[in-house]
């Protein structure tokens, strides 16, 4: 191992492993199969990329998106190792020069798709002296996985055309059928199950209920200018939205671009390169997005829509924070979109399992718990401890005795024969006058405008409450429409008391939208600081950022935010300093050093011969 540790900071530029890694890499060099579940920024890359360097030959890394092998192979390269990728949008020659590179034993990592796979199953790879097979993104060959993919069912010929060589399928989200259905249909040989921690203490987890679309997107802008000059997606179930909200941003000066799979191909990747190269620090996209960035500097993660599994859910928001460095995730939650999935659900051909999925994610949300113990009792890790670090945390409910007020709500919903949904239910309560109203007779009813003296907002966060508390339930088959359950009824009796949690109005701040380009919104000036290390910090991301544009690289594969926050702790002002740097490998060292060390020798204002 000693000599592996050696080849972790000369490429890689750590001076240790992280947990599981060398028990992974110690069963690779043994040619054992292992199935790896490690959480997004975990470190499964290096995993397979350590001992593809030190072993013999080249190994051969099944990855699913283009964009993705892009980036690992750049940041390969950019390590000091010959690394490449083959696939259909290259030229033949490129190819043709790759492969001989390939038989010569010249490429140390060997990226494909699985199409790409089974076309040099034949050709290609018995020629090659191939030391490793890694499997990316392995839960993509399951049914039961979040992201089915039909190319992936071919791999399993992999196995029987090189039984001796070792293969490692890793993946950041599985359950235990998924894992089962992996080890099966890969026909792995005794394989050892790794699973990591799935905790992410870096991610703090916000949750927000019953917004409408105009809320959503007022807290978006405010959540985004907190965010400011930070890079982070938005999620959006259907394409549409994601156009409609980055046009939506844009009129509020933040630089924002959609993404789906509907687009022109050049527009993606226009949007995609934008966003990786900091040109751009929003993405509004489906869930197309994001498998194909290796980008380590996302701040935060968005869903303005609640996705439709946990597994998903926990998937996307590790995008942010894959440096390990402090990021923030919010989501969305509604009654509309659990019943857009509920139906999705349904129409799938996994109709109960996806069923259950949904209402697991739901609880989710409803939950008013610490919200980490949730996600990793989801994943079979139990902790005893709050995080500290979710809205539920920081703001503990304070409760009250709400039972006249669930009465209220009870009582109208039985009055209308359990007929009205949601936002008619909070009509009624609160005495609105509007014609779908008077139509129904509604307003005659005794409970109508009971509940004036709370807010719209008011009477729909307590109903979510009451959801989740047990009190009522949703008719999914019959529009949505509330029912009052056996637990409610004891509390509209009056045998049972309802402790609520009171709601509080978060504080936010309003922008103003541009009318039109000549119009600009008011900045948010940032807090004028005396502080040594924000003059640092900004003085070595312009740095960064230069040398990326003269690069024509993403700035975080010259260094990770995470290795920009080591430099202003430590002060490196030797190069043999500047060598202990968290990700300052050898190459980088030699490339990135000299400059570095001499930028912050003159931010800390010291003389050359110090």
């Amino acid at each position: 191992m000693k000599e592996l540790q050696l080849l972790l900071k000369k490429f890689f530029g750590y001076t240790s492993f992280r947990p599981l890694q060398a028990e992974i890499i110690q069963r690779i060099l043994r040619k054992e199969d292992s199935l790896v579940l490690m959480p997004t920024g975990g470190g499964k890359s290096i995993c397979f990329q350590l001992p593809a360097i030190y072993m013999p030959g080249t190994a051969v890394v099944i990855s699913p998106l283009i964009a993705l092998m892009k980036d690992q192979v750049g940041g390969l390269v950019a390590n000091g190792i010959p690394a490449a990728a083959l696939n259909s949008m290259m030229p033949e020659e490129e190819r043709h020069r790759i492969k001989q590179l390939c038989i010569q034993g010249k490429i140390k990592l060997l990226y494909l798709s699985p199409e790409a796979l089974v076309g040099e199953l034949h050709w290609l790879l018995p020629r090659m002296d191939i030391s490793l097979i890694a499997i990316d993104e392995a839960h993509c060959i399951s049914h039961w996985g979040h992201d089915f993919r039909p190319e992936y069912t071919q791999l399993s010929v992999l196995k029987e055309q090189f039984p001796k060589v070792p293969i490692v399928a890793l993946t950041a989200t599985a359950d235990k059928v998924t894992r089962t259905d992996i080890v099966t249909q890969l026909k792995l040989r005794d394989p050892e199950v790794f699973v990591s921690s799935f905790d992410r203490p870096n991610l703090s987890l916000t949750i927000r209920r019953g917004l409408n679309k105009k809320e959503k997107t007022s807290a978006i802008v405010h959540f985004i200018h907190a965010h400011r000059h930070q890079s982070g997606i938005v999620y959006c179930m259907s394409r549409n939205s994601t156009e409609n909200l980055a046009e939506e941003l844009s009129s509020y000066g933040i630089k924002a671009v959609a993404y789906h799979a509907g687009l022109p191909p050049i527009q993606r990747e226009k949007a995609q390169d934008d966003f990786i190269n900091d040109r751009v620090n929003v993405v509004c996209a489906t869930v197309a997005f994001g498998m194909g960035i290796d980008k380590s500097n996302v701040r935060w993660v968005v869903h303005y829509n609640m996705p439709g599994s946990i597994e998903n859910y926990y998937q996307e928001i590790g995008r942010a924070g894959r440096d390990g460095m402090k990021s923030d995730t919010l989501l969305f939650y509604s009654v509309g979109d659990l019943l857009v999935l509920r139906r999705f659900a349904e129409e799938s051909g996994q109709k109960d399992t996806n069923l259950q999925k949904l209402n697991r994610m739901r609880r989710y949300c409803e939950a008013d718990i610490c919200r980490r113990r949730i996600l990793l009792s989801y994943f079979g890790e139990e902790n005893d401890q709050d995080c500290g670090n979710c809205d539920v945390c920081k703001n503990p409910p304070q409760r009250f005795d709400g039972s006249i007020l669930v009465q209220k709500a009870l009582s109208a919903i039985f009055r209308t024969g359990e007929f009205v949904g949601m936002n008619m239910l909070i009509n009624i309560l609160r005495g609105s006058e509007k014609t779908e109203i008077t139509e129904k007779g509604y307003d005659k009813l005794k409970t109508y405008g009971a509940g004036k003296d709370l807010s719209y907002k008011e009477w729909k966060e307590y109903l979510y409450q009451m959801l989740q508390l047990g009190y009522i339930e949703i008719d999914y088959v019959n529009a949505g429409i509330l029912k009052v359950t056996p637990l409610g009824r004891k509390v509209l009796f009056g045998e049972q008391k309802a402790m609520m949690a009171i709601y509080k109005e978060p504080e936010e701040k309003t922008y103003f939208r541009r009318k039109d380009s000549k119009f600009k919104y008011r900045p948010i000036k940032p807090i004028q600081s005396a502080s040594v290390e924000e003059t640092l910090l900004d003085s070595l991301q312009q740095l960064r950022k230069q040398i990326a544009e003269r690069e024509q690289t993403p700035a975080y594969i010259i260094f990770s935010d995470d290795s920009l926050e080591d430099m202003v702790q430590k002060r490196p002002v030797t190069l043999e300093e500047f060598s202990e740097i968290r990700g300052v490998g050898e190459i980088k060292l030699e490339k990135y050093g000299k400059v570095f060390v001499a930028l912050i020798r003159f931010v800390l204002r010291l003389p050359k011969d110090r």
